[in-house]
């Protein structure tokens, strides 16, 4: 970069089924914090979404501003640490909307510092604190 400062690459990993407003908010603010955001969709073994990881994708990169040219979309199947290495990513970014959130994502963090990736936490704007993916989906299929 002109000034010197190496660059900032960051990944925004989740299972977006679906891509929620919460999550657009998250990715708005990293992409101010960071040179570059990564929106990682990825597998999660607990979880069964409706669609594969890449149709997920395609999903969120089509509800993504365009004007947002420092982020992207990438599927990954594997650990988000991993990911990290191999794209030469160096912080994972959480959004948190509650105490229940943060603890499990703080259990994860700590995993992903030992593997040599920090996490940074970004806290749900008040008004979307209460929005899911899974209240979005219950919604949808009420519709």
């Amino acid at each position: 970069m002109p000034d010197g400062r190496a660059r900032i690459r960051a990944v925004y990993p989740g299972s977006f089924d679906p891509f929620t407003p919460g999550h657009a908010n998250v990715v708005n603010r990293a992409r101010r914090i960071f040179d570059e955001v990564v929106v990682l969709v990825a597998v999660n073994s607990s979880k069964h979404p409706r669609l594969g990881e890449e149709d997920r994708a395609a999903a969120v990169r089509a509800t993504l501003p365009a004007d947002w040219t420092s982020v992207t979309v990438a599927a990954w199947s594997g650990l988000t640490s991993t990911y990290c290495r191999r794209h030469d990513i160096g912080v994972i970014i959480r959004g948190v909307r509650n105490t229940t959130d943060l603890w499990a994502e703080y259990q994860l963090a700590a995993m992903n510092q030992s593997l040599g990736v920090p996490t940074v936490f970004l806290p749900a704007q008040p008004e979307l604190a209460a929005v899911s993916s899974t209240v979005v989906r219950t919604m949808k299929g009420m519709t």
